[in-house]
């Protein structure tokens, strides 16, 4: 999982309302070169989506975030998703990740946070809220004395085409994950082609850093 990420760099949130919109959006993020993807569980359409998404495109690296709830983990696991993630660090949806088999990036923003996902054996960690957290500023903070630990880190929350390149610039930031590219709106509308457009954009961006 951790080299798929770093390969690419950008995980696109997306919060889906609609199941039936989730073969077309997948397509549009492939057709843009983005094979990695997080859908939320914010919405009653999330494991539908996942599931379908998992059957028609399984190249897709596949993640389930906002997973709150123990049966969320299960179900998102049961739908076909790769890897898990959490806007917060919860021992108890760690704990049911690891038995029902799902890779699992918990949210973190204190050093006390981050101490308690390595303790937990989390080196892939979620930064969230990361803008309203420091943005790049803390992360250079927090690597001073957890970088040697082997952490990395996917800051979220207020990332955009604008600013990726001041988390990616930083060695302990394995991805940015974001949701302009695939914004509900366009999603919506339909908009595909403008998906797979900022989606090329926003990996041009990467690249370039």
């Amino acid at each position: 999982m951790l080299d798929r990420i770093l390969a690419k760099r950008i995980v696109p949130v997306v919060v889906l309302e609609e199941a039936k919109d989730a073969e077309p959006l997948a397509e549009a993020l492939l057709a843009g070169g983005l094979d990695i993807m997080e859908i939320t569980f914010r919405t009653a359409a999330a494991a539908e989506s996942i599931q379908r998404i998992a059957k028609a495109f399984p190249e897709i690296l596949l993640g389930a975030g906002t997973l709150l709830e123990p049966d969320q983990v299960s179900s998102a696991r049961d739908s076909g998703a790769t890897f898990g993630l959490a806007p917060g660090l919860n021992p108890q949806i760690l704990e049911k990740a690891k038995e029902v088999g799902l890779q699992f990036s918990p949210g973190v923003m204190t050093p006390s946070d981050i101490e308690q996902a390595i303790s937990l054996g989390c080196k892939l960690l979620k930064f969230f809220p990361a803008g309203a957290a420091g943005g790049p500023g803390m992360l250079k903070a927090l690597a001073g004395p957890y970088a040697h630990t082997g952490v990395k880190f996917v800051p979220t929350g207020g990332i955009s085409s604008k600013n990726l390149g001041d988390y990616l610039a930083l060695p302990v930031v394995a991805a940015i994950g974001g949701s302009w590219m695939v914004d509900k709106k366009l999603v919506a509308d339909g908009n595909w082609a403008e998906i797979t457009r900022l989606t090329k954009e926003a990996l041009a961006a990467a690249a370039a850093v």
